[in-house]
């Protein structure tokens, strides 16, 4: 199997497609790329940025670029030593728009006989043999606003399928003989009647469980394997499925054991499956540790009582989420607990439907990871039932019943139980509760676990000797196209640890000057703000208005407060408009920004000398200051990045300043190095520094490649720089790659390797490639 020994994503979509893709190869391969990594390419919704609506399983999208551009792009890469890298989708389909979804229109044209009736997972009982499309307005009458138009039946833009023999008589009339039925949109909580990805009703489960769907909807990137064109594929929400491990199975089997990573969320010290037929992780749980090893313990009280404060009342991670999950499980996906309810009736036909509604709800606002796969992890179903009959002893039967069935793997509730599970988290905690919890924002990530302030030195080499025994070849990332932060956002972020007070008081200004009636999530608001500083105005309000509406706190997606969105726009334009709130901001930001470009670079390092395959995000080789997407799919100015290269490798030495010269200049070294000289990173030791300053230093070594990071740079500064500490870094003289300067073996004084970046990377003197 070939195997990457790091990737660039790239974002596939019209403004940049394949033949553009193909045009970027060079640049990658002198960037130091091992693997370029393309987002999903099948053909998607019209206007798609992202490909995760896809519509049609047997062609790349023309809008990307199309089948030549596939050609073109692989060829490209493949010249250029590179490895070609897919994001592929089997748990959904896109069907905003049935009619370029031609499974999804045979099923609304011919029902539960249709020939694709099994390629969705449609309760069909439910609908009365009718799949419901939650897609009317608000009005009594909205049904009377449907029309006949060219053979199909039109609600304003969007058109349905009429049955064969049923097209006579008023719209009303032919709607009520369809196999569908279109509903208000607001019946979707609790009336649905087919699997959805998490809430979204235009994406559509589908079922690759079975063969035949699986075969379809995986012929055309089988190809891609079987004709060269691709080396490897990376699976999207893996937990979507009915069986992840058998589905990771047919895959190989399929694509003759291609390199494959998944899109898992493993919480905490979760471990990822062993018989998965794959390389690993996509890498949030890595990501989140680059990130708490540079967040400052002393940090936690401070911000905390911050927190609390602007709250009005003690903020706790975990009753958060539990009240998250459980208002998502009672709220936008209750039509998936009423589900499961409904499949439990033939093997507990005298439970209460209601109660073990309840029930079931409690269990998957209690459980403790995104799911389980039985009949391993039993521990965290254990868990769960433990919790929830400690919060709800009134529902002792129900949950009895409950966990009896779940136990039984071979049980089709235990069975979509597990599938649940997971939509709950990633709505209740993702989509939500990262969005509340505000005391700092760079901990409330995707794979993070926010309780968990920071990490010390101990455990982070722990854990990164643990993935370089485990699961040496799995991604390892810092921004991806989901993270609700870029990393160097985080990076800033990291540095309010350092000075909580100067923080609060920040904060308490802003509120006096500005307060807009949710000082909680103010605080989020402008941590995020002087993270991407400085950002265009347009960017920040579309920010404040999609993390208000996740809180769903002060305003929602469904119900927006115009009062409260007004104002709370109006505190973004006073940070153009308002001298001395413009000020503010401004100062804060050259403030922290130093610190924040040494955690930066530290990050950076950590990630690309570490164990693992490191993925850099397109355009995140210099300062990535996106916020959540689409803000994070802006277009990437490559013409720049190739002129910076161009001068690095022409000698220059660049300074660290906004421009991000330095963070390419590092990216640069390593991904080169990595790809070079493989067997420098064979292995994981841990180097401890000697000193006053010790605590201050991340270090490891690789197996001949050393890296040595600083950490907590403000109090660093504060204790006077490095001193006479020191790190051993074995007998023979080394060579720092990033200053080009030569080092003595033995035990080197910190403050002379890192005088001119925070940052060094380390080989034998002799060694460079």
């Amino acid at each position: 199997m070939k195997t990457p020994v790091s990737t660039y994503r790239v974002q596939v979509r019209r403004p940049f497609d394949l033949h553009s893709v193909a045009e970027l190869t060079d640049y990658l391969a002198d960037l130091g790329v091992d693997w370029v990594y393309l987002s999903p390419l099948l053909e998607a919704e019209p206007g798609s940025d992202h490909g995760y609506d896809v519509v049609d399983h047997a062609r790349v999208d023309p809008a990307r670029g199309g089948r030549e551009g596939l050609d073109e792009a692989a060829r490209a890469a493949h010249s250029r030593g590179l490895g070609v890298l897919v994001d592929i989708v089997p748990n959904h389909m896109g069907v905003a728009t049935p009619e370029l979804n031609r499974w999804w229109w045979d099923v609304l044209t011919h029902g539960r006989d249709a020939e694709h009736a099994d390629a969705f997972d449609v309760d069909w009982d439910f609908g009365n043999g009718r799949l419901r499309i939650p897609v009317l307005g608000d009005g009594d009458d909205e049904l009377e606003r449907l029309e006949l138009k060219d053979g199909k039946l039109a609600y304003y833009d969007q058109e349905f399928p009429i049955a064969p023999g049923t097209g006579e008589g008023t719209p009303q009339e032919v709607h009520d003989r369809q196999h569908y039925e279109l509903m208000s949109w607001r019946r979707a909580d609790d009336e649905l009647n087919y699997r959805r990805f998490f809430a979204v009703n235009t994406l559509a489960g589908i079922r690759v469980e079975l063969p035949a769907v699986f075969d379809a909807s995986h012929a055309e990137i089988v190809r891609w394997v079987r004709d060269g064109l691709v080396d490897g594929l990376r699976i999207d929400h893996p937990d979507g499925l009915a069986d992840p491990e058998r589905y990771l199975a047919d895959l190989a089997e399929a694509t003759g054991g291609v390199y494959v990573l998944v899109e898992k969320i493993l919480e905490g010290d979760e471990p990822l499956p062993t018989a998965w037929r794959t390389a690993g992780t996509t890498g949030y749980d890595a990501l989140g540790d680059y990130d708490r090893v540079l967040v400052d313990p002393a940090g936690e009280q401070p911000l905390t009582e911050l927190a609390s404060r602007l709250a009005g009342e003690q903020v706790d991670w975990h009753e958060l989420i539990h009240t998250t999950k459980r208002a998502v499980a009672d709220g936008i996906l209750h039509s998936e607990v009423l589900r499961l309810v409904r499949t439990a009736e033939a093997e507990a036909p005298d439970a209460d439907p209601d109660r073990l509604a309840d029930a079931f709800g409690e269990l998957l606002a209690c459980f403790p990871v995104y799911r389980t796969y039985l009949p391993t992890g039993e521990q965290y179903l254990d868990e769960a039932v433990a919790e929830a009959r400690r919060r709800r002893p009134d529902l002792d039967g129900e949950l009895a019943v409950a966990d009896r069935l779940l136990r039984d793997p071979s049980t089709a509730v235990a069975q979509r139980f597990q599938q649940t599970s997971g939509m709950v988290m990633a709505k209740g905690v993702e989509d939500n509760a990262f969005y509340r919890y505000t005391r700092l924002g760079s901990l409330t990530e995707v794979g993070g676990e926010p309780s968990e302030f920071a990490q010390d030195l101990e455990r982070f080499h722990a854990r990164h000797a643990r993935r370089q025994e485990t699961w040496p070849d799995a991604m390892t990332t810092l921004t991806t196209h989901d993270t609700k932060r870029g990393e160097d956002v985080r990076a800033r972020i990291d540095v309010l640890a350092e000075i909580p007070g100067e923080w609060a008081e920040a904060v308490d200004t802003l509120e006096r000057a500005v307060g807009f009636g949710d000082p909680t999530f103010a605080n989020l608001l402008w941590q995020a703000t002087i993270g991407a500083w400085p950002i265009e105005r347009d960017r920040l309000h579309a920010y404040a208005e999609k993390a208000a509406r996740e809180a769903g706190v002060s305003t929602t997606w469904t119900a927006p407060d115009e009062d409260f969105e007004r104002r709370m726009h109006l505190a973004v334009d006073a940070v153009y408009d308002d001298e001395r709130v413009a000020a503010l901001i401004a100062r804060l930001a050259e403030d922290i920004a130093p610190a924040g470009w040494s955690n930066g670079l530290s990050m950076k390092l950590l990630q690309l000398a570490g164990p693992g395959v490191p993925d850099v995000y397109q355009g995140s080789e210099l300062w990535e200051q996106s916020l959540v997407d689409p803000d994070n799919r802006r277009p990437v100015d490559f013409r720049r990045r190739r002129e910076l290269l161009g001068e690095l490798d022409a000698g220059a030495q660049p300074v660290i300043d906004e421009t991000g010269a330095a963070k390419l200049h590092l990216v640069a070294h390593a991904l080169r190095l990595r790809r070079d000289r493989p067997e420098l990173f064979t292995a994981y030791s841990p180097l401890t520094a000697d000193g006053a300053a010790a605590e201050h230093l991340v270090a490891f070594d690789r197996g001949g490649a050393i890296a040595l990071a600083t950490r907590l740079p403000v109090r660093l500064a504060e204790r006077g720089g490095w001193g006479d500490t020191t790190v051993d870094v074995g007998s023979a003289p080394v060579l720092d790659l990033l200053t080009n300067r030569e080092h003595p073996g033995g035990a080197l004084r910190i403050a002379d390797v890192l005088d001119t970046y925070p940052v060094a990377l380390l080989i034998e003197n002799g060694g460079k490639p």
